[in-house]
């Protein structure tokens, strides 16, 4: 999946870059703004949680798109014990598990004093890819 063939999506709107993408680590960064924020300006929870679940789906993605098969995300969970008006926030995802059928992520989410926004762990089951058409 390189940039030109993705579609728009939710990353897009609220900003999300992935900055790098190893074989057991994702990291990326969103700005905390408008886009980003519940109605009181701190950054919305669901926010940190799209941030989460993208940096570790883009790491399963990778791990497993050469053999033709896709990453879904089934189960996210966060903790929020910091609260952020502007700025940046940076995730790094980290591999924990990867099994054939499934991946588990933890993802720590910081403001730009490097301090503790978000704790997040992001199941990821691996399914059989698209069905490529036949022109037959």
């Amino acid at each position: 999946m390189d940039e030109k063939s993705m579609k728009p999506n939710i990353g897009d709107a609220l900003g999300i870059e992935v900055l790098e993408v190893k074989t057991d680590r994702v990291t990326g960064r969103m700005p905390v703004d408008s886009r980003t924020h519940q109605p009181y300006g701190l950054l919305h929870g669901g926010a940190s949680v799209v941030l989460a679940e993208t940096l570790g789906s883009v790491g399963s993605h990778f791990l497993v798109a050469p053999d033709g098969k896709q990453a879904v995300g089934i189960e996210v969970n966060a903790n929020h014990v910091r609260g952020v008006r502007s700025g940046w926030v940076h995730g790094e995802a980290v591999l924990q598990h990867k099994g054939g059928k499934l991946h588990v992520w933890n993802i720590t989410i910081v403001d730009d004093k490097e301090r503790l926004v978000c704790t997040s762990r992001l199941t990821v089951m691996i399914v059989s890819g698209p069905e490529k058409k036949s022109h037959a």
